[in-house]
């Protein structure tokens, strides 16, 4: 599904119209009203045909990231492993789909979680994981250990006492939570990797609901719900910029490729699922190279015709549609990455797109090679945990607060905004690796760069959305990950030709705002 066709439709006051139905706002906090069904967040799970405590409701399925666990993956088995990895993604949503629609019996019966969705599920993970040993041990003559551990899944509860799950309220953000915080201000040199970016993300989140599980919105009957959002004038500052240093490299380099008007969507993922059609499982926004699918090679990539302004700038900015929970459907609502991946609702087009590479607060920057690969934030961080978690919200006029775990629900006025500062360290050899993940890193705390790592220009990106005030949107993601914040990510391929990468480099180290 290369591109899917909008339908325009509803007014300002029909897409208000859920928002306001949900949401009564009063000293700062949040009252929500139950007018959709969809399932509980879940912090918790039971271990496989166990059953769980009366009044818990089972909300979504949590498998091993096996992407994440597995080691170096050698070249010549990379095809057949990800593959593999793409299929057990389906094999997720399919149990998902299985759970959603049996969660009733299950609530009654705990034992038919066991006999007729983790079963089945753990079968054909382990028949996966079993080609992937073998892909693996073909090629390097050693067999990854342990790889039989990761083919069991969990369902995952509610837990009135732990609301947020994984994404912790107010605990530490990760690697760069409060990175592009200050975007679309002064360049973006404050990309506070690895600070605290969790202070007041659960200042004014559901409270006052006596437990409820009170929706905010429907994806689909998985969310999001009421305790996903948070009044962002409630949220304390918590933005901390690195010092710079002598010698820092302060200059920007700014790429103007649109806001996505092409219309150009598709539910693959070439850099994670590549030669998969719908590797994603969700609907991704794309900008700059318009040849992007899951076939792309690099070859494709450099012949693409781009929305870039400057036509040596080829390279492929995309990340899941944020949609309008407002009743209407997209074309795409029986569509995969579409409805048939339980991501309904109006795909909302940026009002604004700011994609600037800024430098480094410790010292000079490198040219990144052509067709690096970089992905930022984790699509499973509900499950997997906040440690790859990099996305920001906030709220024009408030981007002093910045939030990971939760969406803001902004004033009359002021817009939504997502940030991503991508990782600016580069291991000087790869293009990608196994995890896509090991050959780029985030700068440390001081703005250095990890051993045996060199800086190189830093992606920042500034998405603007102007949505009704209240609950009723959120990003697309996989099925099981319930269209939680905290999932949301950002893929580039820099496709730069080598005389506008060397400009963006003289830019950036020379202290030049350019264009």
């Amino acid at each position: 599904m290369g591109r899917t066709s909008r339908k325009k439709r509803s007014t300002l006051a029909n897409r208000a119209m859920a928002a306001s139905a949900a949401l009564l706002l009063g000293g700062g906090g949040l009252v929500a009203v139950n007018v959709y069904a969809s399932a509980g967040e879940g912090a918790s799970g039971a271990p496989p045909g166990r059953s769980w405590n009366a009044g818990r409701q089972m909300s979504t399925i949590d498998c091993p990231d096996a992407n994440i666990a597995l080691p170096d993956v050698p070249g010549g088995a990379r095809p057949e492993v990800d593959r593999e990895l793409a299929a057990m993604d389906t094999q997720i949503t399919d149990a998902y789909r299985q759970f959603a629609d049996r969660k009733e019996q299950i609530a009654r019966d705990p034992d038919l979680a066991e006999n007729a969705v983790l079963g089945p599920l753990r079968s054909k993970r382990a028949a996966s994981l079993d080609r992937i040993g073998i892909a693996i041990e073909r090629t390097a003559r050693a067999r990854p250990q342990n790889l039989d551990g990761l083919a069991p899944c969990s369902l995952r509860a509610d837990d009135p006492g732990d609301e947020g799950g994984d994404g912790g309220e107010g605990q530490d953000g990760g690697q760069g939570t409060d990175q592009g915080a200050d975007q679309g201000q002064d360049g973006g040199q404050g990309t506070d990797q690895g600070q605290d970016g969790g202070q007041g993300t659960d200042q004014g989140a559901g409270q006052g609901q006596d437990g409820e599980q009170d929706q905010g919105g429907d994806q689909g009957g998985n969310g999001p719900e009421a305790s996903d959002f948070v009044d962002i004038e409630s949220v304390q500052p918590n933005v901390d910029r690195p010092r710079n240093r002598r010698g820092a490299s302060r200059g920007t380099f700014t790429t103007d490729c649109g806001r996505n008007e092409n219309g150009k969507f598709n539910p693959d993922n070439v850099i994670a699922a590549p030669g998969v059609s719908n590797g994603a499982h969700h609907m991704h926004d794309y900008v700059g190279n318009q040849a992007t699918d899951a076939f792309s090679g690099d070859d494709d990539l450099a012949g693409g015709e781009t929305t870039c302004r400057n036509q040596g700038d080829r390279s492929t900015y995309y990340w899941p549609v944020l949609r309008l929970q407002n009743g209407e459907d997209e074309n795409d609502v029986g569509a995969d990455g579409g409805g048939k991946d339980q991501n309904t609702g109006e795909i909302r087009t940026p009002s604004q797109v700011t994609l600037k590479f800024v430098g480094s607060p410790a010292g000079k920057v490198t040219a990144m090679p052509r067709f690096l690969r970089i992905i930022t934030g984790d699509a499973k961080a509900f499950t997997n945990g906040d440690a790859n978690a990099n996305a920001s919200w906030s709220c024009t006029g408030f981007e002093d607060r910045q939030l990971k775990d939760k969406y803001p629900i902004c004033p009359e006025g002021s817009q939504v905004v997502r940030s991503f500062a991508f990782q600016s360290c580069w291991d000087g050899r790869n293009t990608d690796s196994a995890n896509h993940r090991t050959h780029v890193a985030f700068a440390q705390d001081d703005g250095r760069c990890p051993n045996g790592f060199k800086a190189i220009p830093q992606l920042v990106q500034r998405i603007v959305y102007d949505v009704p005030p209240g609950p009723g949107f959120a990003v697309d993601s996989f099925p099981e990950q319930l269209h939680k914040p905290v999932t949301d990510h950002g893929d580039f391929i820099n496709v730069f030709d080598d005389q506008l990468m060397r400009k963006v480099v003289s830019c950036v180290n020379g202290g030049r705002k350019c264009r």
